[in-house]
C-alpha cells in the first residue's frame, strides 16, 4: 500500500483542513460540508494524474482540437453518512463516474469495544475498474478494511484510491497489516498520533457525520 499526505506540501488544502478542525467554524454545518466537498474535489484533481489517458480528437467551432483524455472507468464508493460530502466533491470532478455506497457503524459493548456492522452496499460492478473510497475519517482502519472487502465481491478493481482527509497511525498501521499486497493507494491531509479510548482521533475533528448533518440517536 502506498500512502500520500498531500498536507506535507503548502496549498490551500491546509485552509480548508483547519476549518474543519475549527470548533468555532464547526458550528456552520454548510461550511464544514462544504470544506469537504472542496476537499473531495482537490483530492480527485491529485488521483486524475495518476489515470491513463488517450489522444483524441474533439471538432471545435473552427476547427480540431487534439486532446488527453482518461480511459480508465472509475467506481466512486462512500461509506455512509460522513462520507457523503467528501463523495460529491469527488463526484464533481469525476461527473461521468459510477457510484456505490455502503452503510457502516460502530456496534459498542462493554469497556467501549465496537465491533463494525456493514447493513447495506449498493455497487455496480467493479471488475477492472478504479476503485475510488472515501470517508472522512480514517480512525482504526477497521471499518474501511472491511467495506473494501464488501465492496470486492463485486469485482476484482484494477487499483483502488482510499480518500481520508484525517487519519490516525494506528490506522495507517491497520491498513498497511491487512492490505499489504494490494493495489492501494492511500490519501490524506493530515496524521494525527492519539485515539481516545473510545477510538476518536485526537486532535481530528470530532464526529464528522454530527458536524455535517446534525446529532443522531
Amino acid at each position: 500500500m502506498k500512502t500520500i499526505n498531500l498536507g506535507q506540501s503548502n496549498s490551500i488544502l491546509n485552509r480548508f483542513i483547519a476549518e474543519l478542525r475549527d470548533k468555532n467554524i464547526q458550528k456552520d454545518s454548510m461550511r464544514f460540508r462544504r470544506n469537504l466537498e472542496r476537499i473531495g474535489e482537490i483530492f480527485a484533481y491529485e488521483i486524475s494524474k495518476t489515470l491513463n489517458y488517450s489522444a483524441k480528437e474533439v471538432a471545435t467551432p473552427l476547427g480540431i482540437a487534439n486532446c488527453s483524455i482518461p480511459d480508465e472507468n472509475l467506481v466512486l464508493a462512500t461509506i455512509l453518512r460522513a462520507g457523503v460530502p467528501l463523495h460529491n466533491g469527488m463526484l464533481n470532478i469525476f461527473d461521468k463516474a459510477q457510484n456505490a455506497f455502503v452503510a457502516a457503524y460502530r456496534k459498542y459493548g462493554k469497556d467501549n469495544k465496537f465491533t463494525i456492522q456493514i447493513e447495506y452496499i449498493s455497487s455496480p460492478s467493479i471488475e477492472g475498474k478504479i476503485l475510488v473510497i472515501a470517508d472522512s475519517m480514517l480512525a482504526t482502519g477497521s471499518s474501511l478494511v472491511l467495506a473494501y472487502e464488501k465492496l470486492c465481491e463485486k469485482g476484482e478493481p484494477a487499483h483502488t484510491h482510499i480518500v481520508c482527509p484525517i487519519a490516525s497511525e494506528f490506522s495507517l498501521g491497520y491498513l498497511s497489516k491487512h492490505l499489504p499486497h494490494k493495489k492501494v493507494t492511500l490519501w490524506v491531509a493530515a496524521v494525527d498520533e492519539e485515539l481516545t479510548n473510545k477510538s476518536y482521533i485526537v486532535p481530528g475533528i470530532g464526529d464528522a457525520g454530527d458536524l455535517a448533518y446534525g446529532d443522531k440517536l
